[in-house]
């Protein structure tokens, strides 16, 4: 089985649902999960998701990109490993 690779995404403008964000980031490589976080009390986004990759080829195309930008919002991203 290939290594998954997972980013944190911050930053995340409120309209951005989970499947925008795997959308934006399937264009990097196969995405094997992006979960936008919500508050559970009040249902609006916390601002901030996760997204993992199949392959290390779309972990690294996407830090191949200097900036990543979604409805207008630079995204803030940072590894996140955990295996």
């Amino acid at each position: 089985m290939s290594k998954l690779t997972k980013f944190f995404v911050g930053n995340l403008p409120w309209t951005v649902s989970s499947r925008e964000l795997r959308k934006y980031f399937a264009s990097f490589g196969h995405v094997a999960t992006a979960d936008v976080l919500f508050d559970h009390s009040t249902g609006l986004s916390k601002g901030y998701g996760f997204v993992q990759f199949s392959t290390t080829g779309g972990y690294e195309s996407v830090l191949n990109n200097d900036k990543h930008e979604l409805d207008g919002q630079t995204l803030v991203l940072k590894t996140a490993d955990f295996q």
